[in-house]
């Protein structure tokens, strides 16, 4: 029970790290924005280290640092299948996918959840491809974008499955060798295609807060793995942070919920409820 309250809870500041960070992206460039709020999430957890100690080992870096280039990996195949291909499938094909994958893997190395609680990761991959659908899906669709979308989710999955994969034991470690590769990463490919790193004016407390809830999400659900729960089931969970943004969108910026998002929020309390049952 408590890595399914974890796990909730890393979905739900993961949204919030999201919200901050498309709002720092409106005045920001995307790869200033990553760069910066990624430092901004090393502060957090040097600090949390000392107070949630785990075992320091090599493996620990290692796995975490392969997790951060996943992430990073996919965070940048995911802008680019944006920028190609329509919104309205890139988001919810690369939303699926990073629920689907720690999903698939998790069965194949012998985890068995009950019968409620595979219904529930049914509902929740159907509740994250429902609110993340983007309206204007009429254009023409080609396989490019939808094959980069595939591999951003791959890229999404990889971190939480490296993540898992990490000794019990670490601690924060892991999420400290993530944090250095996805920002060596992201920095690497902004200079080699000339993009810019610099935050525009006003922004960089936005920038900051999205790393600091992202590290704040990544936390929780590296406790939720440590804890003992499924992958299948902590990594689906974990996934369904778009509806923690969709909600501040519609409470703090006003924006109107369509009916299918509507939908695919109670479906995705719905989906919490019966793993939580399980």
């Amino acid at each position: 029970m408590t890595a399914v309250v974890l796990a909730t809870a890393s979905a739900a500041v993961y949204g919030m790290a999201d919200f901050f960070g498309g709002l720092a992206s409106k005045r920001s460039p995307v790869y200033a924005v990553v760069a910066i709020s990624q430092i901004a999430g090393v502060a957090l957890l040097v600090a949390l280290i000392p107070f949630l100690p785990g075992s320091f080992s090599p493996a620990a870096l290692a796995w975490g640092a392969l997790a951060g280039l996943a992430g990073g990996g996919g965070l940048v195949i995911f802008y680019r299948a944006l920028a190609s291909g329509v919104m309205s499938v890139v988001a919810p094909t690369t939303a699926i996918a990073s629920a689907a994958i720690p999903v698939v893997y998790g069965l194949i190395t012998g985890e068995r959840p009950k019968p409620l609680a595979l219904l529930g990761i049914a509902l929740a991959i159907l509740a994250v491809a429902l609110i993340s659908r983007e309206p204007g899906g009429g254009g023409r669709v080609t396989l490019a974008p939808v094959l980069a979308a595939l591999a951003a989710g791959a890229g999404f999955g990889g971190f939480f499955i490296l993540l898992k994969v990490a000794p019990a034991d670490a601690g924060l470690w892991p999420l400290l060798g993530a944090r250095f590769s996805s920002i060596a990463l992201v920095v690497t490919i902004a200079l080699v295609t000339a993009r810019s790193l610099r935050p525009g004016a006003g922004s960089l407390r936005v920038i900051a807060s999205a790393g600091v809830l992202d590290m704040g999400a990544n936390i929780f659900y590296l406790l939720a793995v440590q804890q003992g729960g499924l992958l299948s089931l902590i990594a689906v969970l974990a996934s369904l942070y778009p509806a923690s943004t969709l909600l501040l969108a519609r409470y703090i910026l006003g924006e109107r919920l369509r009916l299918m998002q509507m939908g695919g929020v109670a479906l995705a309390l719905g989906a919490v409820g019966l793993i939580a049952a399980a």
